[in-house]
């Protein structure tokens, strides 16, 4: 049930090496798992629309330096904007991926 609910969140090739630790996991470490927040790919989608220019994208997944490059170039002129909303699906993903697998 948990994977029906994270899927979208989370690389698809990852989902059957996240269901064979989700198994394997003790009451505790479930626990701890169940209760972390993931970044929604379409919220962060449409950060990047609007505020792109502005690396707020860049800021909310962590990525402070390439966030600070963006504020300060408006975006990489909208060229780095135009790329990240390609981009930013990903790189959500990839996101909540490394934030799972330091539990899992």
């Amino acid at each position: 049930m948990w994977i029906m609910t994270n899927k979208d969140a989370l690389p698809e090739g990852n989902l059957p090496h996240i269901r064979a630790k989700l198994l394997e996991m003790s009451e505790d470490e479930w626990t701890n798992v169940s209760l972390l927040e993931f970044k929604s790919p379409m919220t962060l989608l449409m950060v990047s629309i609007f505020l792109g220019s502005l690396g707020v994208d860049r800021f909310m997944l962590v990525q402070t330096g390439a966030g600070i490059g963006k504020l300060l170039t408006g975006g990489g002129c909208g060229i780095w904007w135009l790329i990240d909303l390609f981009n930013i699906n990903k790189l959500t993903k990839e996101y909540n991926w490394k934030k799972l697998s330091m539990w899992i």
